[in-house]
């Protein structure tokens, strides 16, 4: 097997693993729930951050790295917007204007950068 070249079968046996224990994680979930009669309200409460959290995952990595390296400055456009976004998010609590905000930020940015 070359460098940075996996066999068809490797990647196929990857993606069922990931979604047989993708499925195991829920399916446990279902059955435990199913047997309670009541979810305790510090679980119920903690379940609730669950989406932030995993948006959160999901786009940090995207707005604090530039081209693989770590990007902490101001000219990290994503940066810059994504603060921009979480500002708009916290003064307005609408998702509306934290996106129309985040995008045109970056889309402005971006366009300035592509000036200079």
């Amino acid at each position: 097997m070359a460098t940075g070249h996996f066999d068809d079968t490797l990647v196929w046996l990857v993606i069922l693993a990931a979604s047989a224990g993708t499925f195991a994680i829920r399916l446990s979930f279902i059955a435990l729930f199913g047997r309670v009669d009541e979810i305790p309200t510090g679980v119920e409460r903690a379940l609730t951050f669950v989406p932030a959290a995993v948006l959160a995952a999901i786009v940090a990595p995207r707005l604090v790295y530039l081209d693989g390296a770590l990007a902490l400055d101001p000219g990290n456009e994503r940066l810059v917007a994504g603060a921009l976004a979480a500002v708009a998010g916290w003064r307005t609590e609408s998702l509306l204007w934290t996106i129309a905000v985040g995008m045109t930020a970056l889309w402005t940015l971006e366009w300035l950068a592509l000036g200079m």
